[in-house]
């Protein structure tokens, strides 16, 4: 196991071609008016550990450079690709007209959920996480093929934003690399 020491934790410096030829797997992240920089930023982070392609920030989401953004990221957003829409529902459309193929997935707390580990996931897709308070806009979630939401057993009844995005995003990536 590598240790890393704090100074290694928050320090990440890439050439950029490296980054360039990192296989990228079809996987866009989608933040709906998320609002605290440091869920963004870690989000960031997570594109980066599953090397999506992209991650998409609209509305109210404050955009890169950002020194929280940056703080939070360790850098990654430097390397991510990423684009910013006023909304998600316009960011949904323009990803299902360049690919009628795509997934579009929110994770929300919706009557029309389903478990996160009950679904099939397919690639491309995209995964839609919304407003820390007010969740996945209902534009949002009526555009989107599936909406999945995570079990909680407590007393607490959600889960920070960037939490469920990297719960999800690594149950799909199990269940997408248990098919090849």
């Amino acid at each position: 196991m590598i240790k890393l020491n704090a100074q290694q934790l928050r320090t990440s410096e890439v050439d950029p071609e490296i980054a360039k030829s990192i296989k990228k797997n079809p996987i866009t992240i989608i933040l709906d008016n998320v609002l605290d920089t440091y869920n963004v930023g870690s989000i960031f982070r997570l594109a980066d550990a599953v090397a999506a392609e992209k991650v998409i920030l609209c509305g109210e989401t404050l955009t890169p450079p950002n020194s929280r953004i940056k703080k939070a990221s360790i850098n990654t957003w430097q390397w991510v690709d990423w684009e910013y829409y006023a909304s998600a529902a316009e960011a949904i459309s323009k990803l299902k007209n360049q690919n009628s193929k795509m997934q579009v997935i929110a994770v929300e707390q919706d009557p029309r959920s389903k478990p996160f580990t009950h679904v099939s996931y397919d690639f491309p897709l995209a995964i839609i996480v919304g407003h820390e308070s007010k969740g996945v806009s209902k534009e949002a979630l009526d555009m989107a093929d599936l909406i999945v939401e995570l079990p909680m057993w407590g007393i607490n009844v959600s889960l920070n934003v960037m939490v469920s995005c990297g719960i999800v995003l690594y149950e799909i990536m199990k269940k997408v690399e248990s098919r090849e």
